[in-house]
């Protein structure tokens, strides 16, 4: 089992930038996927980016491609999520999440999340 705590939310202006952490608990967190979700209120929660256990293969929503970056440091337990050029769209509570069977899912341990407001 692994436990989740993002951090890095804040306000931010429009073209701005942020960086999320989420650091895991437990000795096997190498040995998950790891992905960033987020809901916006009034909508479904949706999927932001994904890596691999080994950081070798990632994906993105096509609405954040070339402007995030998903990363994760194994040695640290931790997963980063690198916004730039934000917009008012990506406000939303952001979260990571950890499966243990696929980049694809189903994604099994989820943290608290932590809020991203980008004013225009």
């Amino acid at each position: 089992q692994v436990q989740l705590v993002e951090s890095g939310g804040g306000l931010v202006q429009a073209g701005g930038s942020l960086r999320l952490s989420c650091s895991a608990s437990g000795r096997t967190f190498s040995s998950y996927a790891m992905g960033w979700f987020r809901q916006a209120p009034g909508k479904e929660r949706e999927l932001v980016a994904t890596i691999s256990w080994s950081g070798d293969i990632t994906s993105y929503a096509d609405s954040v491609k070339g402007r995030f970056t998903i990363s994760r440091d194994n040695a640290k337990n931790t997963v980063y999520l690198q916004m730039n050029s934000l917009k008012p769209e990506d406000t939303a509570l952001y979260y990571c999440a950890a499966s243990q069977t696929h980049i694809a899912g189903p994604y099994n341990y989820w943290g608290q999340g932590t809020q991203v407001t980008v004013s225009s």
